[in-house]
Parts: C-alpha cells; sequence; structure tokens
C-alpha cells in the first residue's frame, strides 16, 4: 500500500490520533505531537498541503517503528 500523495499535516495528525498522537505544541509551521501508548514517542510534523511524499514516508517510518509494525500496517490503520 503506498503513503496518500494528498495528505495535509493537519490530517496526518487526525489519522494518528487513531494511534494515540495527540499535538503538544506547535512551532511555526510544525505540529509537534506526542503518544504515550508502546512507551513515550514525539515526532514533528511539518504542517504543510500536502506534505511531501518523502518526509511523510520518513515520518510514517519512524512512527511504524515505534509501534513495532510494518509500514503496511500502519496505512492500513490510518488510510481512512
Amino acid at each position: 500500500m503506498k503513503p496518500p500523495r494528498d495528505l495535509s499535516g493537519a490530517e496526518l495528525l487526525k489519522r494518528l490520533g487513531k494511534l494515540g498522537y495527540r499535538l503538544c505544541w506547535q512551532t511555526g509551521s510544525h505540529l509537534i505531537c506526542e503518544t504515550e501508548r508502546n512507551g513515550k514517542h514525539r515526532i514533528s510534523i511539518p504542517n504543510h498541503d500536502p506534505i511531501k511524499v518523502g518526509t511523510l514516508s520518513m515520518i510514517l517510518g519512524d512512527v511504524a517503528k515505534h509501534h513495532e509494525m510494518t509500514k503496511k500496517e500502519l496505512l492500513s490503520i490510518i488510510a481512512s
């Protein structure tokens, strides 16, 4: 499954909410989010529309690694 090509930063944060991610603060155009699931994890999401594909892939890879799943499994969770 390929990452969506038209995902904004705000929409990605909304979808990652399914894994417990919440907005902590915003610095410039970056949303700083964290979750307590599976240990504390903090990520920075650019609030761009759309997020560049390479940037999105790196964020999804980091989230998948933290939750001990593949990118494909992660995409199936957040794909709605």
